[in-house]
C-alpha cells in the first residue's frame, strides 16, 4: 500500500526521484546524488552494486560551512570540494542523481563546480 501525499510539491518531486533513480541504478558508475534542504546541501557518491556511500560532503562540514550555506556560493563550493574528495579515491566518472529537484539554481550550481573540478558526467 502506497502512502498517501498531499502536498503536490512533495508527490511531483517524488515521482520525478524514482524515475532519475531508476535510470540512475541502470548505470554501472558510480552515482553523485544531491539532496537540498532550505538551510544546507548534500552530495554523495554512492557505489551502485554495494549502496555503499564513498564521499559525501555538505555545508554541514566545518571546512565549508564558512559564510552563508543555503545559497548558489556554498553549492559551488560543495561541488568542488567533492570533487576534489572523488579524484582522491580515483573516481573520475559518475551517473548524475539529483534526487527528484529541478536542475536549477543550487543543483545546477552543484553540477556545474563539480564538473570544472574534474567530474564527467
Amino acid at each position: 500500500m502506497q502512502k498517501r501525499i498531499r502536498n503536490e510539491d512533495v508527490r511531483r518531486r517524488l515521482l520525478r526521484r524514482k524515475r532519475i533513480s531508476k535510470r540512475a541504478a541502470e548505470s554501472d558508475r558510480p552515482s553523485l546524488t544531491v539532496f537540498r534542504s532550505a538551510k544546507h546541501i548534500y552530495a554523495q557518491i554512492i557505489e551502485p552494486r554495494t549502496g555503499r556511500t564513498l564521499v559525501t560532503v555538505s555545508t554541514r562540514q566545518k571546512a565549508l560551512g564558512d559564510g552563508s550555506t543555503g545559497n548558489v556560493d556554498a553549492a559551488k563550493r560543495v561541488g568542488a570540494a567533492i570533487a576534489e574528495a572523488a579524484k582522491q579515491r580515483d573516481i573520475t566518472r559518475v551517473v548524475f542523481n539529483r534526487n527528484g529537484f529541478l536542475y536549477h539554481g543550487r543543483v545546477k550550481a552543484l553540477a556545474d563546480a563539480a564538473r570544472e573540478a574534474g567530474l564527467e558526467f
